[in-house]
């Protein structure tokens, strides 16, 4: 929510009733938790539908990303789908100015997303390093007002879907491991990719360990 990012502008709107803590949005929710149960419940609807809509031959778009995330948030927020008109911070580090989010997108589509995708037939450490170089660009850029880490994540489930892995089990960033995940975010922010690397390495060994899939 929007107690994560500094931003100005109008997509800082906040829900009326909120008491600051909501973003404005088509539902009228003004708690927290409640908008955390929407936003969750239309992730796991959004990640059916993408299941059906990408196939194992589909190299990723700037596009898609957008679609993904208009498909997920559209019945809540009016931006959904669009790139931020707002400058974001997080933790003392700046995003991409909004008005290169655009630019960098398409960037980011001609380089990371043609060569990482599609992932059919990748070894686990080529699938690794497509996950952490996608991740790590996407982040960087942070092209959305919100949920750009779900869906980056979710451009990592689909992307591992294409390598024939199972879903993805992303515990390992998350409680004990978040600390280590971050510092690897750090690290590739300054074009160091390895630790993150050898995250998703040990995402996709835990995901492949209980079908018994080589890793």
């Amino acid at each position: 929510m929007m107690s994560r990012y500094d931003a100005t502008g109008i997509e800082a709107e906040f829900e009326p009733g909120s008491r600051g803590r909501v973003l404005k949005n088509r539902l009228g929710i003004r708690l927290v938790g409640d908008m955390q149960q929407a936003e969750s419940d239309a992730l796991v609807a959004v990640t059916r539908w993408a299941v059906g809509r990408f196939d194992i031959a589909h190299r990723f778009s700037a596009g898609d990303l957008c679609e993904l995330h208009r498909q997920w948030l559209g019945d809540i927020y009016e931006w959904a789908g669009l790139y931020r008109n707002v400058n974001m911070a997080k933790g003392g580090f700046m995003f991409a100015a909004a008005p290169q989010v655009a630019r960098l997108m398409a960037e980011f589509e001609r380089k990371e997303l043609a060569a990482e995708t599609p992932c059919a037939h990748m070894d686990a450490p080529r699938l690794a390093r497509a996950l952490a170089r996608t991740h790590a660009e996407l982040l960087i850029i942070h092209p959305f007002r919100e949920g750009n880490g779900r869906c980056a994540r979710l451009l990592a489930y689909l992307m591992a879907l294409q390598a024939g892995l199972p879903t993805l089990d992303f515990d390992l960033l998350a409680g004990r491991g978040k600390k280590a995940y971050i510092a690897a975010i750090h690290a590739a922010f300054s074009g160091n990719y390895a630790p993150l690397e050898e995250r998703f390495a040990a995402v996709i060994g835990r995901t492949s360990r209980p079908y018994g899939l080589s890793s």
